[in-house]
């Protein structure tokens, strides 16, 4: 009985406490937060510019996502293709998740949305805070390569299709530094 009651009476001595200690769907929100753990995810998103970005504006933003991902411990990719952001995030969930409640506040970015989420069993893009791929004539194919249709639309693309992309992206790309 107690073990279908984990919270009632226990007959046994300390058998409450280990399962306040061992099951943490159990105890008090603080305990849960304080015993979290630090899981590694990956998210992707998608979403368009609000207003037409010129090279000092990517510039910028590439230097920024630079800097503050690296203190954050955040490594990732990000494609620019005509007013397309897609960007592929990995790290800590926790500050996964601050940095794409930032984005959805930036006034760069309208219709963003979640494509991708999940935990990861390790990082691919260990030695990238943040690495920018553009639509260079060299990347152009690979682009139409994952496109449903002539034009760059992360949106319409599957969870496996954009998987795809990101492992290409990882080995053929030219990437703009």
């Amino acid at each position: 009985e107690n073990l279908r009651n984990p919270g009632g009476a226990s007959h046994t001595p300390g058998l409450q406490g280990l399962w306040r200690t061992h099951a943490p769907w159990c105890a008090e929100p603080e305990t849960v937060r304080s015993q979290e753990i630090n899981m590694l995810i990956q998210l992707t998103y998608a979403s368009r510019t609000s207003r037409v970005l010129g090279p000092a504006d990517i510039k910028d933003i590439l230097g920024a996502s630079q800097r503050n991902n690296a203190r954050a411990g955040i490594t990732g990719a990000l494609c620019l293709n005509h007013g397309i952001f897609l960007q592929q995030l990995e790290g800590d969930r926790t500050a996964v998740n601050a940095l794409y409640h930032r984005l959805l506040k930036d006034t760069r970015h309208r219709d963003t949305a979640v494509l991708d989420f999940g935990e990861i069993p390790h990082r691919r893009f260990t030695s990238w805070s943040m690495g920018l791929l553009t639509s260079l004539d060299t990347n152009r194919q690979l682009f139409l390569k994952y496109s449903s249709s002539v034009d760059f639309d992360p949106y319409s693309m599957s969870t496996s299709t954009l998987r795809s992309f990101f492992d290409e992206v990882m080995q053929n790309v030219r990437w703009l530094e």
